[in-house]
């Protein structure tokens, strides 16, 4: 009996040890909750971040917002990183942070113009005006002036409304696949539409950056991390995207679900996710030569030296071991 009494009491102590606590993470996105943030928000949502044993805090990014100094002050554990510029920008400053994946092969910049006005493709366009924002007159319209000639005369103020646009159909400006063409076509125009990635500009985009400190001390963490956002991404594309859609909804109160549903199917029609080296090492891969020749062409800019050690933007050590691939439907 006294046996029966201490076994029962030791079993009771087992029980009552708690499981191991998920490891807390904090994750700062680009811009505020949208499609394009999808996969994250499905990998919370669908409980594939708690699958890997962490617990994702995710702040949503905006326009007062500066994700990327919180990350470098160590306010964050990881960050996404709109395009390649941000993280040969940190090797520039000496601020050891650096990329880890990248869940876009192909940046979403575009340039929409209006149809049957003759300026349907990129090479159409040299000479002719253009509305540019300030941010891309530093940024891709540098491998604009590389590739098809353009100059910093065709540059017009771009601030961030489509009724200029919609008001001259002569006109062009930048976009976001998901965003202008859809307030376009809203609006009873169907604009032609030039990915600047199709065009052979080859920035990686929404990239998981984090600092190298915590790749060295902890790279465990950083492959969990990277594993289950790319997961979530496959589940998100090729499954029901309702988990993060309805987290999408709740941290942006103004994100509709016809937009949702446009910013889905883009991502899928232009390849933005899952395209070329994705579909043989998996979403998130990357490679040397295309971070050389974007390099490569932004310091023959002027942007970046030209002996500017790159390589320390990125590491591969986290990526292309073709996680998730068995997920895809």
């Amino acid at each position: 009996m006294k046996f029966r009494i201490v076994l029962a009491a030791a079993f009771a102590a087992l029980i009552a040890i708690p499981a191991s606590a998920a490891d807390k993470v904090t994750f700062g996105t680009d811009w505020k909750a949208q499609a394009e943030h999808g996969g994250f928000y499905q990998a919370i949502g669908a409980g594939i971040y708690a699958k890997h044993g962490l617990d994702v805090t995710l702040r949503p990014g905006g326009p007062q917002v500066n994700h990327a100094q919180l990350l470098a002050a160590g306010r964050l554990d990881f960050n996404l990183s709109t395009n390649s510029f941000i993280a040969l920008n940190y090797v520039k400053e000496n601020i050891p942070m650096i990329a880890v994946a990248s869940m876009y092969q192909k940046d979403p910049a575009v340039l929409i113009a209006h149809p049957g006005q003759g300026n349907d493709s990129f090479a159409a366009l040299k000479g002719k005006p253009i509305m540019i924002g300030s941010d891309t007159r530093v940024g891709w319209w540098l491998f604009l002036k590389s590739k098809f000639g353009y100059s910093d005369e065709q540059i017009r103020p771009y601030t961030f409304n489509s009724g200029p646009f919609l008001a001259n159909p002569s006109s062009v400006q930048q976009g976001y696949l998901g965003s202008e063409p859809f307030v376009v076509e809203g609006a009873g125009v169907k604009p032609v539409v030039m990915l600047l990635a199709d065009a052979g500009y080859a920035s990686y985009g929404a990239l998981i950056q984090t600092s190298v400190k915590l790749t060295k001390e902890n790279p465990a963490l950083v492959q969990r991390f990277v594993d289950a956002s790319i997961e979530g991404w496959y589940s998100y594309l090729y499954a029901d995207p309702a988990p993060g859609n309805a987290l999408i909804k709740k941290d942006n109160p103004e994100m509709t679900d016809a937009l949702i549903a446009y910013g889905i199917a883009k991502m899928k029609e232009y390849g933005i996710v899952d395209s070329g080296e994705a579909a043989t090492n998996g979403v998130g891969t990357m490679n040397e030569a295309r971070w050389k020749d974007f390099h490569a062409v932004m310091a023959e800019q002027g942007l970046y030296p030209k002996d500017l050690d790159w390589k320390k933007a990125y590491t591969l050590d986290f990526v292309n071991k073709k996680v998730g691939l068995g997920l895809k439907k």
